[in-house]
């Protein structure tokens, strides 16, 4: 059983949005008098934009976290350097880093799972920085429960590239087939892990699904035979009814 991250196990948007918050309430001035929830849909939409330039290896991992300070400055007429726009997101780091926390259905999720099937191996695949992503790991206390954790970082390619999926599966030198990769994002995740020739499971949280699935998704999707939760708690009931 192989897991995402981000968003999956981890409340990832609910950290990122608390966090913001928190960080221009500490700035004051112009940060602090605008518009809250337009405020956390940019900072959303420029970790999108940035994070995804540095998985494509066109920005590297400082670079994504100073241009997305530097952008989100500019939407207030506030010009930041590169020192500034650093610091700009250190101190937003720490804001973020006091809201990390799990999704309230992750253990129960591994708990079940582990009842249901004995003697079950759980791994991560998360595209980002090992060093990062492994503090987040830790924080939240999840390094016991697995026993490999695979990061696009270490690897130098990303979800949803065959080898990344197929490179955990290595690990646990378990035929693709014989594995099941759980994740929130349609494409990158399930039909990435399927196309892999994993069983890939959608986690469609509400909170996550407000984009419309494309086209060349939702055929792929029924192509592939994604299989579709909206929580984890559905995750041992579905697997239960597979073949």
């Amino acid at each position: 059983m192989l897991f995402d991250l981000d968003d999956t196990l981890f409340e990832h948007r609910g950290a990122v949005a608390a966090g913001i918050l928190l960080h221009l309430d500490r700035l004051g001035g112009a940060f602090a008098t605008g518009d809250r929830t337009a405020a956390t849909v940019l900072w959303d939409a420029l970790e999108e934009e940035h994070y995804h330039s540095y998985l494509a290896g066109a920005l590297d991992f400082a670079g994504q976290r100073r241009a997305r300070a530097q952008d989100f400055a500019a939407s207030f007429h506030i010009s930041l350097t590169d020192a500034e726009a650093d610091s700009w997101f250190d101190d937003y780091f720490l804001s973020y880093r006091a809201s990390w926390r799990l999704h309230d259905d992750a253990l129960p999720c591994l708990d079940a799972l582990t009842k249901l099937l004995p003697g079950v191996h759980f791994g991560l695949i998360t595209n980002g920085d090992p060093v990062f992503q492994g503090e987040k790991i830790r924080r939240v206390g999840l390094t016991q429960r697995f026993e490999h954790v695979v990061t696009s970082g270490a690897l130098g390619f990303a979800k949803p590239d065959a080898r990344i999926f197929q490179h955990a599966c290595a690990l646990f030198d378990v035929p693709v087939e014989e594995a099941v990769y759980v994740g929130d994002r349609l494409r990158t995740d399930a039909v990435g892990a399927a196309t892999a020739g994993l069983t890939g499971v959608w986690l469609d949280r509400a909170a996550a699904s407000a984009a419309p699935i494309s086209p060349t998704d939702a055929v792929d999707a029924s192509r592939l035979g994604i299989l579709r939760i909206e929580t984890l708690a559905e995750l041992p009931v579905e697997l239960c009814w597979q073949p």
